[in-house]
């Protein structure tokens, strides 16, 4: 199963409206469709490219089931990905708009998608391909491995992303993985570079790759 980020399209888009905070006024609800049509815009345009690739990938957008209460993302369907995997496709899904009891709507980061999953599809592990290295501490080396015992050294460094991201950062990713981790015994989480060409395939085929950092509970 693959997810990625909104990136430029909904984290530009997302701010002026607000939309993580909550959605309330017509405004707020236009801004929160917009936001909605450009995840899946850039959706669009990675089912695309990996379609022209010859790889079977079938597209999920949470908004369509996702319910959320005060930003926490409490339901969403995962049988429709389940399937997909089942019969050789790759569900490809994506961070998006959601409903939410509490606020009217929000925005659900890719990593709250894939807690939710994980919880319910049992991954062995979990790979965060990204614009950095890998985690990066306060002297500029990446950072070999977080968990549970070692975070807090390293508060001053988990900062929030270089570009605008209304999901918290880098920070908000770390925690997010370390508390996933410690819910699903034996999973492992890796954060590396996928900017230069062959490392993404690197990870997915290489028992030895070892590039990035490691997160774990």
């Amino acid at each position: 199963m693959v997810g990625h980020g909104s990136g430029s399209f909904g984290h530009s888009a997302a701010p002026p409206h607000g939309t993580m905070g909550g959605v309330r006024t017509a405004a707020q609800w236009r801004g929160f469709a917009e936001v909605a049509t450009v995840a899946r815009r850039l959706n669009q345009i990675v089912l695309d490219a990996w379609l022209e690739a010859g790889v079977p990938v079938l597209g999920v957008s949470p908004s369509a089931s996702a319910r959320c209460s005060d930003g926490s993302l409490e339901a969403m369907d995962h049988t429709v990905l389940e399937t997909a995997v089942a019969n050789g496709l790759i569900g490809v899904t994506h961070g998006d708009v959601a409903f939410d009891v509490v606020r009217g709507g929000t925005i659900v980061s890719t990593e709250a998608v894939f807690v939710y999953l994980a919880k319910r599809l049992n991954p062995d592990r979990i790979l965060l391909a990204g614009d950095y290295p890998g985690v990066i501490d306060a002297d500029g080396t990446v950072i070999e491995a977080i968990h549970p015992e070692n975070r807090g050294q390293y508060a001053a460094a988990l900062g929030g992303s270089g570009a605008v991201d209304v999901t918290g950062g880098m920070a908000a990713k770390v925690d997010t993985m370390l508390d996933l981790c410690a819910a699903q015994p034996g999973l492992r989480v890796r954060i590396f570079s996928g900017r230069q060409a062959g490392r993404i395939n690197a990870a997915l085929t290489d028992e030895s790759f070892s590039e990035g950092t490691e997160i774990y509970a």
